[in-house]
């Protein structure tokens, strides 16, 4: 994170994808700021200052996990969603809860091999370019007369021309055989068992403990190029200071969305599913409250990893979780509900707003549309209109609403060249008002 990113830029930067919402960009912005902060503490007291956990409460789509991701995106740091529901199902035990942390560090692992390989890209390009040059032209063997210095010197010469052509894309349909290296499992372990997803997951558990096996592939050119400097990018970094690096990340800076934490709320009474909820919420303290977890790239602390849990709390209220849980979590904001207003903005104002995404992508079948101010108008009353009389969803019903107004238009986009097309609210309504007068019809379509 760096010096300028203040609480103000953080929030400015949120602006910019999520509409509305003030409060809650505040407050994330102020605990974000707050780990710079504890940085520039000195060691004795920078281990006594804990993150600020936050619960988010707030109907769905209003944009309780877009804020976490984008203040995760903006201090490049290690993010994780997870479902608190998820540990109350069939099979879970407590332990599991672990999981969250090792995923992050997986994802942090992720995030800084990227890194460290977008360092050394250039010159693991270079070496791939020389791997691919050696397999279309073999090096000449030398045998120590006269004649092989002419021979290698018109190997150089024709060396350096497939060199100008492979940087040309002139060899790009040409077929080259490469080798490969896969991680495969012994014989007995999983091919008697038949189950593809075990086998993925042994791959993933075990690791670099599993044998390599060779494997020739023919490829096209681009194809072994990205493949050869990817296995050279590979070789060129230090996977141990990537680990290293990737583990004090998680800790300093990793961000956790624990999402429906309303789900493992009680209400008061403890039989029956509560006693789950209960013991979910159990599971979850030692994280939240900060110990060390176990993963295969080493034990990771979890004291300052920041929290960040959201749910709606229709049937309970965060005063339902268990006190210890209640503690850990000292931030609470209340999210607004989003209406037609919200929805026209949502529409049009942010980076990614969906009227340019649908713009975007339909223009690529070389289709210009064009939604003038009253069909966006339109739109968005007819995404709050079924948003209040059927399930609210928030700004998601905006995707259900545009998908099924362009839906002809995406469908023939490949035979209509050049096709120009005005959006207003006479063709929104001609194509939605029949759905959405359908109570029954907008609940399964819209």
């Amino acid at each position: 994170m760096t010096d300028n990113l203040t609480p103000r830029k953080i929030v400015e930067e949120l602006d910019k994808y999520i509409i509305g919402q003030h409060n809650a960009k505040k407050a994330v912005a102020i605990a974000m700021r707050n780990r710079w902060r504890r940085q520039k503490l000195s060691p004795e007291l920078k281990d006594e200052v804990l993150p600020k956990n936050i619960i988010m409460i707030g109907p769905t789509g209003v944009g309780k996990t877009e804020i976490a991701r984008r203040l995760s995106r903006l201090a490049n740091a290690p993010f994780s969603k997870v479902e608190a529901s998820k540990f109350t199902e069939v099979g879970y035990v407590g332990r599991d809860v672990e999981s969250i942390v090792r995923d992050l560090a997986e994802i942090s692992i992720s995030m800084v091999k990227s890194e460290h390989v977008e360092k050394v890209q250039e010159k693991a390009k270079i070496l791939a370019e020389e791997r691919i040059l050696d397999l279309l032209l073999p090096q000449p063997r030398t045998r120590g007369t006269g004649v092989e210095e002419e021979e290698r010197e018109r190997y150089k010469e024709t060396r350096e021309r497939l060199r100008a052509h492979l940087k040309d894309g002139k060899l790009d349909n040409r077929y080259v055989d490469i080798e490969v290296k896969e991680k495969v499992i012994p014989f007995g372990v999983v091919s008697n068992v038949g189950l593809e997803e075990l086998e993925i997951n042994l791959k993933e558990m075990l690791g670099n403990f599993l044998p390599e096996k060779p494997k020739r592939k023919k490829v096209k050119v681009p194809e072994a190029l990205s493949i050869l400097t990817h296995e050279e990018a590979t070789k060129l970094i230090d996977m141990d200071k990537v680990t290293k690096e990737a583990i004090e990340r998680v800790e300093q800076s990793g961000i956790v969305f624990i999402d429906e934490i309303d789900k493992i709320a009680s209400r008061g009474y403890s039989h029956g599913p509560d006693v789950s909820r209960e013991g979910v919420q159990r599971d979850l303290l030692p994280i939240v409250e900060g110990c060390t977890v176990a993963t295969k790239h080493g034990p990771v602390k979890t004291d300052h990893i920041l929290f960040i849990a959201a749910g709606a709390f229709h049937m309970t209220k965060p005063s339902d979780l268990i006190p210890e849980l209640q503690g850990r979590f000292p931030i609470r904001v209340e999210l607004d509900p989003l209406g037609k207003d919200e929805f026209v903005k949502i529409l049009t104002e942010p980076y990614n707003a969906l009227i340019k995404q649908y713009t975007a992508l339909l223009f690529t079948e070389l289709i210009e549309i064009n939604f003038t101010k009253d069909a966006i108008d339109e739109i968005a009353d007819i995404a709050a209109y079924v948003n209040e009389k059927t399930e609210n969803i928030g700004a998601r019903r905006l995707h259900t609403v545009l998908e099924k107004l362009l839906e002809d238009i995406s469908f023939e986009a490949p035979e209509k060249k050049n096709g120009r097309l005005t959006i207003n609210r006479d063709y929104v309504k001609g194509k939605l008002s029949d759905i959405v007068k359908d109570e029954d019809l907008s609940r399964y379509i819209l």
